[in-house]
């Protein structure tokens, strides 16, 4: 397992990243056959407070599906199962998961922290920063790890993030608001 962990990000426990990442598999293994999950009793107090989150679906390295909320008022865990249930069945990117497919699954959990406006001096920081944009109705996220795995510099990032909002790839210099944000990323596998 993988752990990220800069200054800003949250700070789960082991037993609070192995719990949510069995939360995330045991639903995604719900949602793929079509059966309901309830969270287990007993999960760690840090899973109950509220956090942003995202759940990551990959296969080999390619990525097969990602939901996420960036605030939520719900117990961390349930926006959890929520998200993996999603990132499963309904991103339209991608057609839902398949059986056959759920041993090769790689299930990634980015639990965001605090967002701060950007000033307009300043550039995100590729691996470290999340960027978030947002101008009228329009809005697009990139998480951390997807600077790094594209090697791009801040102003592609800046860019990207853009785009993935539907905006001009420059809306970042002309007005369009800017935060950024830490993450801490951990994944997993089902186990074998």
């Amino acid at each position: 397992m993988k752990i990220k962990h800069p200054p800003g990000a949250p700070n789960l426990s082991p037993e609070a990243r192995d719990a949510l990442l069995k939360t995330s598999r045991d639903a995604v293994r719900a949602a793929v056959h079509n059966t309901d999950y309830v969270l287990p009793d007993g999960l760690p107090a840090e899973t109950r407070s509220a956090s942003g989150v995202f759940v990551s679906l990959h296969l080999a390295e390619d990525l097969r599906g990602c939901i996420g909320v960036t605030h939520s008022r719900k117990p961390l865990a349930e926006s959890v199962a929520h998200c993996a249930r999603a990132a499963a069945l309904e991103d339209p990117r991608f057609p839902p998961v398949s059986a056959e497919e759920l041993p090769a699954v790689l299930i990634e959990i980015s639990v965001l922290g605090e967002f701060r406006i950007l000033g307009p001096e300043e550039r995100p920081r590729p691996g470290i920063d999340g960027v978030c944009i947002d101008q009228g109705e329009r809005q697009g996220l990139l998480l951390p790890q997807v600077a790094l795995r594209h090697k791009w510099s801040a102003e592609q990032l800046l860019s990207e993030v853009c785009r993935k909002a539907n905006l001009p790839g420059d809306a970042w210099t002309t007005g369009a608001r800017v935060s950024v944000f830490q993450a801490q990323i951990f994944s997993g596998r089902e186990a074998t």
